[in-house]
């Protein structure tokens, strides 16, 4: 059981995963929002961290979470079906860009691969997790434009290059930037990533700075408040 992270609602069993639960994940998930998204669906799951935050967000919600990994995948059901949310929520092994559906969506998240050619780590479920190829993104975008509701909403976490170049693509797929998270360490590092918000409606832009450390292992009041819902140390 040492792979287990206990949340205040639920546990991620982390067993088996190539990925797992990190900062860039659950600041995504604290803050992904939508005035009463009916379908959720999470892009890459791992662990169904994301998923199950989202669930607990979101109680009146339908959460989809698909994983191309097949052993992440189980485990991801495996935690689902131990949780509070198990009736709404599932785990669909499959790679988003051939998945098929009915439904709709009106919120999906991801907290994507994206070192795009980068030197791959020699343990190819690791690998996979942690890196695209070149035609993941413009995939990634095409799909979400298809599986969104007409004010559906994407939201991702990714370094600060990569999120303006999905930017840009996203634009000349109309999809368009409706908000932008700055996340630094503290005051005095740099932007590190960037959550984005993208959607078809066309509204102006919200951008804000978000800093996780006030000093050396302390958090922020900020971070605090975000995460207090789910994790035990708040």
């Amino acid at each position: 059981m040492g792979n287990v992270f206990r949340f205040k609602h639920f546990e991620v069993d982390q067993d088996g995963c190539a990925m797992k639960i990190n900062t860039d994940g659950v600041l995504l998930a604290a803050v992904a929002g939508h005035p009463a998204p009916a379908n959720i669906l999470d892009i890459g799951t791992g662990t169904g961290v994301l998923a199950m935050m989202m669930a607990q967000r979101f109680p009146e919600a339908a959460v989809d979470a698909v994983e191309i990994d097949e052993q992440s995948s189980h485990t991801a059901a495996r935690n689902f079906s131990s949780s509070s949310f198990k009736v709404r929520i599932r785990s669909i092994h499959t790679g988003i860009a051939v998945y098929e559906t009915e439904n709709r969506y009106d919120l999906i998240i991801s907290n994507p691969p994206f070192f795009v050619n980068d030197l791959k780590n020699s343990e190819e479920r690791k690998s996979r997790a942690r890196h695209a190829d070149e035609n993941f993104f413009e995939s990634l975008l095409l799909k979400t434009k298809e599986l969104l509701t007409a004010e559906g909403l994407l939201w991702l976490i990714l370094p600060v290059k990569q999120a303006e170049s999905v930017i840009e693509s996203a634009l000349s797929r109309g999809l368009l930037l409706q908000k932008e998270i700055s996340i630094c360490s503290d005051v005095n590092k740099p932007v590190i990533r960037k959550i984005i918000c993208l959607g078809r409606i066309a509204k102006p832009l919200v951008s804000e700075r978000f800093y996780i450390y006030e000093a050396q292992n302390v958090y922020t009041n900020t971070y605090k408040l975000l995460l207090k819902d789910f994790f035990l140390a708040f």
